[in-house]
């Protein structure tokens, strides 16, 4: 029998077999997947009116062909999505959709109307950004919103069903369905943060929606994805709920969020170093060092100690550390078993308020009222709010950089975040008004010598005005 005899006869078996089976279907098979599909029905239509679509409106570099040309700006809008937490009008959203917006509008269902599909637009204000979790806060003014509670998202399982629902590509209140592919995913060996990582697909424009579980909780807001063109690919994250959950209500309290630290230096265990030590693991975490004077070092944690498990959680790498801290808050106390040589010890440690660095400043920083067009910074007047990043200055009154702004990075003259500026040409300058007004009486090309301090010294930075 030929090769194309045989596959016909194959493909007529197949066909045969195909057509035998259907009759057989049974009522009860038919039954389970239409009550699937009513309870996928149900979920949208109960979820859907709190999650909102996110309407932006701000400045920001110009790009053509991937290239941002530097000294340029231009109005851009851009939409994504929201998740009601408040009746009285507190969303959740990504950070990266609402940080540099001028102007936010948020898309609500209108529970006034006949049609279901209906939609009403209302201004919000912005009351906090997470840039660590790549969260954000905003406001509207309404009452008696429809709401989604959260799920405790350590009770997420692997292969459980989740549906996503969002504005992808500014199309308003679209659902897809799909599994956790992972209830913990860590993207960076060097970052504490981690994410529900999700088959269900979403696309730019789902920023900030919900992923919620079978009984219509949030899961966690959908943030990013995975892709070679662009689109879903079936790898996309979401922020657990867990998360969420800290970050919504220590913004809704401090308007920012704090993080803690418990002043350890957390090492992995590898074969080599077991070896040479003479450990008793040959993976885990070890303490490579304490910080001094900090909460580890107050509660009787050494150097060496081995770490085997925190708040009753096996550790097996040092970033699982840092993922717990990253979500306890300030004033909470986290429980170490540690193994020092032979004995075992639990320790409780307090999550103590994690020392700032010149490059929380950035979260200060507005593009449009801290700019300094001329040096290609945003700068902030050195005052109760920036003393605590920066408390070894050597001066009270001045300017300090918090970013080199991206669209006029070519004219910085050098200047860093974290540099303090004190004087402009020999004048001092107390404040940004100041420091704008002296740059703005400067012609083109007219000498500039600031100084500034810099890593606790002073030194001047000299240059030509642009």
């Amino acid at each position: 029998m030929s090769s194309r005899s045989a596959a016909s006869v194959v493909a007529v078996l197949i066909s045969a077999c195909v057509l035998e089976a259907q009759p057989q279907t049974s009522r009860g098979t038919r039954s389970a997947l239409a009550q699937f599909s009513q309870s996928i029905e149900d979920l949208a239509r109960a979820a859907s009116p709190a999650v909102v679509q996110i309407s932006v409106r701000g400045r920001a570099p110009v790009q053509e062909d991937g290239t941002t040309h530097a000294g340029f700006v231009a109005e851009q809008r851009g939409t994504g999505s929201g998740v009601i937490l408040d009746p009285a009008g507190y969303i959740v959203t990504n950070a990266h959709v609402v940080s540099e917006a001028r102007h936010i509008d948020v898309s609500i269902a209108d529970p006034s109307s006949a049609q279901s599909g209906d939609r009403r637009k209302l201004p919000a204000t912005l009351v906090g950004i997470d840039q660590d979790t790549d969260l954000a806060v905003v406001k509207i003014e309404a009452k008696g919103l429809p709401t989604l509670p959260l799920v405790d998202s350590t009770t997420l399982k692997q292969g459980q069903l989740v549906m996503a629902i969002g504005s992808p590509l500014g199309l308003d209140n679209s659902v897809t369905v799909g599994v956790i592919s992972a209830p913990v995913r860590h993207l960076s060996s060097t970052k504490p943060m981690f994410y529900i990582q999700t088959d269900a697909p979403i696309n730019p424009g789902n920023s900030g929606g919900a992923l919620l579980d079978t009984e219509g909780r949030l899961a966690g807001i959908n943030t990013m994805i995975y892709t070679q063109s662009g689109g879903s690919e079936g790898i996309g994250f979401a922020i657990p709920s867990n998360i969420v959950r800290k970050v919504y209500e220590g913004i809704r309290k401090d308007g920012a969020i704090h993080r803690g630290a418990i002043g350890v230096v957390p090492q992995d265990i590898t074969p080599p170093l077991a070896s040479a030590l003479g450990l008793d693991h040959d993976t885990g975490v070890i303490l490579c060092d304490i910080v001094p004077h900090g909460a580890a070092e107050a509660a009787g944690v050494e150097p060496g100690d081995i770490i085997v498990s925190m708040d009753g959680k096996p550790l097996r790498e040092s970033r699982e550390l840092a993922a717990i801290v990253f979500q306890h808050a300030i004033g909470d106390e986290v429980t170490l078993d540690i193994q020092r040589k032979k004995e075992r010890l639990t320790i409780k440690v307090a999550v103590l308020v994690k020392p700032q660095s010149p490059g929380d400043l950035a979260t200060l920083a507005n593009r449009d009222a801290h700019l300094v067009r001329r040096l290609g910074i945003l700068a902030l007047t050195l005052d109760e709010k920036v003393t605590p990043i920066l408390p070894d200055l050597r001066r009270l009154s001045g300017v300090v950089v918090a970013a080199v702004s991206l669209e006029f990075a070519a004219i910085n003259p050098g200047l860093i975040a974290g540099d303090a500026i004190y004087e402009i040409n020999g004048i001092p300058v107390k404040t940004l008004d100041e420091l704008k007004v002296a740059l703005d009486g400067k012609k083109r090309g007219e000498p500039i010598a600031l100084l500034i301090e810099r890593g606790g010294q002073l030194q001047y930075v000299a240059f030509e005005l642009e």
